[in-house]
């Protein structure tokens, strides 16, 4: 598919290229990015290089993984990356990052949102997912300010660094934002008690 462009109030949300590899790598320098995020680590000049001129257009291309750069729009600063990984036809998975000087304005949790809404409206997905290591509490307060719901603990979900860790999961439903789902949702009964196994 061909790479989107959204907006925000604040924000151009766009897939990157060969002229965002400086920047992406210059942010990528951050412990905290290569602490809680799946990305190399020690992060090198030639893995921004491949991300913006091989991996992410290869995701667009195939509609495999869906990268958004976030940009403040004047001057097209680097604020943030964001990725859809698309799982099934109606279920994507929400990966994202902010950069160092610019975490608690919001700008994440906006573009979580504007991307979420895009996927259920234009992509026909009716759940989005989250997932962050266990203690990624940043990631987690993104999440659940963007309307997403915890549901649980996956234990050993998640390697990073050669190691298996466990992962909190949370969704973000079309019903959610206001909208309606592609198919009907049932949710599960309030109490199962009288069902018998």
């Amino acid at each position: 598919m061909e790479p989107v462009t959204l907006t925000t109030s604040r924000l151009l949300l766009r897939t990157v290229g060969p002229e965002d590899t400086d920047a992406v790598y210059a942010a990528a320098q951050d412990p905290d990015i290569q602490r809680w995020t799946t990305i190399p680590s020690p992060y090198l000049a030639e893995h921004a290089r491949t991300f913006t001129e091989e991996l992410a257009p290869k995701g667009w291309a195939n509609g495999s993984i869906l990268t958004f750069a976030l940009f403040l729009p004047e001057g097209e600063e680097l604020v943030g990356m964001l990725s859809l990984t698309m799982h099934s036809l109606s279920m994507a998975e929400i990966g994202f990052w902010g950069t160092k000087e610019h975490r608690g304005n919001g700008y994440v949790t906006e573009a979580v949102v504007e991307v979420s809404r895009w996927a259920f409206t234009e992509l026909s997905v009716d759940r989005v997912e989250w997932r962050a290591e266990v203690g990624n509490n940043a990631s987690r307060a993104v999440a659940e300010r963007a309307g997403f719901v915890i549901e649980g603990v996956l234990r050993s979900a998640i390697i990073h660094q050669g190691v298996r860790r466990d992962s909190w999961v949370g969704a973000l439903l079309p019903s959610d934002l206001g909208l309606a789902s592609t198919a009907p949702y049932l949710p599960a009964p309030a109490s199962t008690s009288g069902v018998q196994w």
